[in-house]
């Protein structure tokens, strides 16, 4: 009876004799004479009840069915590297398809553009993204990641820190020429302030603080809209004010093409997280994403580059 290590000897030989195109050449490379290499290759074949090489003086042809063959044997080599790889380097190596989760917007902007990279940094993993303004069930949805602005409460996940993020009130330099700056959120209620709408985020207002008192403002203007980017894009257009946040201007803001206006009164800044659900093991899939995507949020200068 043949042990399933024989048949992977059998098999790394096969292989090694056709890229070497010698039993000589591929005897140096298993460190084994060219009479064993010879007898590994005649055992395979009896076993298999066919041949899979022509053999002769010169060099070594692939029969059909050798063609065959080697094209599993390849398969089978890679499935083997991977799992050692896999064992071996722990938590350092993952495989599998991750899904994840992440705000349109911000996934658009600062998910997406980097995830060719991991992907080429970590062969055996395929991502599935999937960007949308709802929060997401991640155990309901089959999700493994999720990125989140801002305060998680659900006790089911696990919640990493990527990076800090601040909410800021800005506007054109052109627009405070014309209309001029506030002061204090109050004046908030004479300006044209860009809001999202009943179908968009924000329904309580703009919220500030006024020494160690928080206050909301319900302002208004001329235009709203459910989309963000809509609004920032009016905003660089000089329509009037808006609250952002500053990853979503921060380009603008180094340029001085944005300004912003009350920081004294700006709530404190927010996480942008990684969540994920709490598991007794967590894949190195999920792992290596959230360090990847907290090493280049960290990176000097991304967030003014954006």
């Amino acid at each position: 009876m043949d042990w399933p290590l024989d048949k992977l000897r059998e098999i790394e030989t096969f292989v090694a004799v056709v890229e070497k195109q010698s039993f000589a050449a591929a005897g140096r490379e298993l460190a084994l004479t060219p009479a064993i290499i010879g007898r590994r290759i005649t055992q395979l074949e009896q076993r298999l009840g066919g041949r899979l090489l022509q053999r002769s003086t010169r060099k070594l042809v692939l029969t059909p069915q050798g063609v065959e063959f080697l094209a599993y044997c390849h398969q089978i080599l890679k499935r083997l590297e991977t799992a050692e790889r896999l064992v071996s380097d722990g938590r350092n190596y993952a495989t599998g398809h991750l899904i994840v989760s992440a705000p349109a917007a911000f996934g658009r902007r600062h998910v997406a553009p980097h995830i060719q990279e991991f992907v080429r940094a970590n062969p055996d993993v395929r991502v599935s993204l999937n960007l949308s303004d709802h929060v997401i069930d991640l155990i309901r949805d089959g999700y493994e990641v999720g990125i989140r602005l801002g305060p998680v409460i659900d006790t089911s996940l696990v919640q990493l820190r990527l990076a800090m993020n601040q909410a800021i009130l800005c506007t054109t330099p052109a627009y405070l020429e014309k209309h001029g700056m506030p002061l204090s959120p109050g004046d908030l209620m004479h300006h044209n302030c860009l809001v999202f709408n009943e179908y968009g985020g924000q329904p309580r207002g703009w919220h500030f603080n006024s020494g160690d008192r928080p206050i909301t403002l319900k302002v208004s203007g001329t235009m709203s809209c459910n989309d963000g980017e809509v609004l920032t894009e009016w905003l660089r257009e000089g329509l009037g004010i808006a609250w952002r946040s500053r990853w979503e201007v921060a380009p603008e803001l180094a340029t001085g093409a944005l300004v912003t206006i009350l920081d004294d009164y700006m709530p404190p800044g927010y996480d942008v997280a990684a969540v994920y659900p709490v598991q007794k093991h967590l894949p190195a899939k999920i792992g290596l994403f959230i360090g990847w995507l907290r090493s280049v949020y960290g990176r000097p200068g991304y967030w003014e580059g954006s």
